[in-house]
C-alpha cells in the first residue's frame, strides 16, 4: 500500500504492554503490514462545527456580494478559492513565454482551464495560483484555523462588514 493511502487511525495507548492498540482493529489490518515500521504522530482534531461554521460564513458573504463580485465569484467555493489565494494559502506555477503577447495567450488558456485558478501575467511569465485544500486531511488545527481567520477577514471586506460581524450573521 502506498504511504499516501493510509488514512490516518485513532490508537490508544496501553501502557501495561507499552503498545499503540488501535480502536478499529480490522481495520488496522488491511491498512497495516505486520512487522513494518511505522511513524506515530499526534493530529490535532479539527472542530466540526467550527468547519462548518466557516462555510456558512463563506456562504452568507457569497449571497450578500455586490452584483460585479457576483459575476467574478459565481459560486461560494470561487469565493472561498479566492481569498485563500488572497491570503497567501495558495500553491504557485510558473510558465515562461517568449513575449508577452504569447504569455497572455497562455494565460487566457490557462484562466478557461480552472476557474478556480487566479492567473496573472508579468512580462512574459505567467504565474497559476491555486488555493489549497482545507481537507481535514490537508491541514492541521492550527493551520486550519489561521487560514480560516484570514480568509473571513477579507471576504469580511469584501462585503463591507467585520469579520466579527459575518461570523455572528453565519451562527
Amino acid at each position: 500500500m502506498n504511504i499516501g493511502e493510509i488514512a490516518p487511525r485513532v490508537f490508544k495507548w496501553n501502557a501495561e504492554t507499552s503498545a499503540m492498540v488501535p480502536l478499529h482493529p480490522r481495520q488496522a489490518d488491511r491498512q497495516y503490514v505486520d512487522g513494518e515500521e511505522y511513524r506515530l504522530g499526534v493530529i490535532e482534531e479539527r472542530s466540526g462545527s467550527s468547519h462548518r461554521h466557516y462555510f456558512a460564513a463563506i456562504n452568507d458573504a457569497w449571497h450578500n456580494l455586490s452584483e460585479d463580485q457576483s459575476v467574478r465569484f459565481p459560486t461560494s467555493e470561487h469565493l472561498r478559492r479566492y481569498a485563500l489565494i488572497k491570503a497567501g494559502y495558495a500553491d504557485v506555477q510558473e510558465f515562461a513565454a517568449s513575449s508577452r503577447a504569447e504569455a497572455l495567450r497562455i494565460a487566457t488558456y490557462i484562466g478557461g482551464i480552472d476557474s478556480y485558478a487566479v492567473v496573472a501575467v508579468k512580462g512574459s511569465t505567467v504565474q497559476r495560483f491555486t488555493a489549497k485544500s482545507q481537507s481535514y486531511r490537508s491541514m492541521g488545527k492550527d493551520e486550519f484555523n489561521a487560514s480560516k481567520e484570514k480568509v473571513l477577514e477579507i471576504i469580511s471586506a469584501m462585503i463591507g462588514v467585520t469579520p466579527a460581524e459575518l461570523a455572528k450573521a453565519a451562527a
